[in-house]
């Protein structure tokens, strides 16, 4: 009895190592857009791929669909999600507020070796646009803005501004992928932000021009959404 217990305690810990594996493998499938909005995911096949069992695969899956990644549509199965408009709008809105907000109050904490940290990324960014990578290019502009936010003194509006990031990368990995052309406009006015803060402007104008910078990105999705 003790060891028919401890066989299936063993077996048990073993599935859910790999139900974390294949959950780790189809998310990073899905945020680099190997598998893109509408893709089926055919449980057996990725099982196959993985080397897995279908079990944890489907644990997995189930995982994402609670996550917002997966969705399960009758006669079809699985497929991955796209972009949830009104989600997104929700949350971009509530970004641009408490981001703007987070990045006016940082701004007379940011020193020199931040601002240079922060235009490094902005290039990085630009060398990108050459040969563009909308997973690498968003993974890029967060770093950029974690600089202009990340000294905030108010531990709440802070707390706000992580959840909003968090919550964007639930819905889509990239915006940047459904408006490409997005991308040069927001480099430019990274370097705009950049020097506002360096020339110590007031916070009134850093908040708007922080705020104006991410309801551009929205109004592009959106207009590329009801085009």
């Amino acid at each position: 009895m003790t060891e028919t217990v401890t066989g299936s305690l063993a077996s048990g810990e073993k599935t859910g190592s790999k139900s974390q594996q294949a959950y780790e493998a189809v998310k990073a499938r899905i945020v680099d857009g190997a598998y893109s909005p509408g893709y089926r995911l055919v449980l057996a096949k990725i099982a196959e791929d993985l080397g897995f069992s279908v079990v944890p695969v489907r644990e997995a899956i189930r995982r994402l669909e609670a996550e917002g990644l997966v969705t399960f549509e009758r006669n079809v199965g699985a497929t991955v999600s796209g972009i949830d408009p009104t989600e997104y709008l929700y949350t971009m809105q509530t970004l641009s507020i408490i981001e703007g907000a987070a990045t006016a109050l940082s701004a007379p904490l940011i020193d020199a070796a931040s601002i240079a940290r922060a235009r490094a990324v902005n290039e990085e960014m630009r060398d990108c646009l050459e040969h563009f990578d909308p997973v690498r290019f968003t993974r890029l502009n967060q770093d950029f803005h974690s600089v202009l936010f990340e000294r905030c003194p108010n531990p709440h509006i802070l707390d706000l501004v992580h959840r909003g990031w968090n919550r964007l990368a639930s819905l889509r990995s990239s915006t940047f992928r459904f408006v490409p052309g997005r991308a040069r406009d927001s480099v430019e006015e990274h370097e705009a932000l950049l020097r506002l803060i360096e020339n110590n402007a007031d916070a009134d104008t850093i908040e708007k021009a922080a705020r104006r910078h991410r309801a551009a990105t929205l109004d592009a999705y959106l207009a590329q959404a009801n085009h």
